[in-house]
């Protein structure tokens, strides 16, 4: 399995993660979180402390995501520096110039 690939897997379980999170939380108290034990009177842990974890939770998986898509470009570069070819003159094939010949005035 090539590092690409690693990298590629990873980045996606994150942003699976990031995106189920995102869609439990509701900061108004209702949404999904509600019905996982938020919306009833006697909670285990109360409805403060699941929002602090949410939340936490997502710049979390956040972080991650950013440093994976970070970590997988020097990885999969191989560390070197890629240079763009488009400002080294060398690189360029020669191009023949042929001259136009003036048209007379007429």
């Amino acid at each position: 399995m090539s590092t690409f690939t690693i990298f590629l897997i990873l980045i996606m379980i994150v942003a699976f993660l990031l995106v189920v999170v995102i869609m439990v939380q509701n900061p108004k108290g209702g949404g999904l979180s509600s019905s996982f034990g938020g919306g009833g009177g006697a909670q285990i842990g109360g409805v403060q402390k699941t929002s602090d974890f949410l939340d936490k939770s997502t710049w979390t998986l956040a972080t991650i995501m950013l440093a994976l898509i970070l970590f997988s470009n020097v990885f999969i570069m191989g560390g070197t520096t890629m240079q763009s070819k488009t400002f080294d003159q060398n690189a360029l094939p020669a191009v023949p110039t042929t001259e136009i010949p003036a048209q007379p005035a007429e």
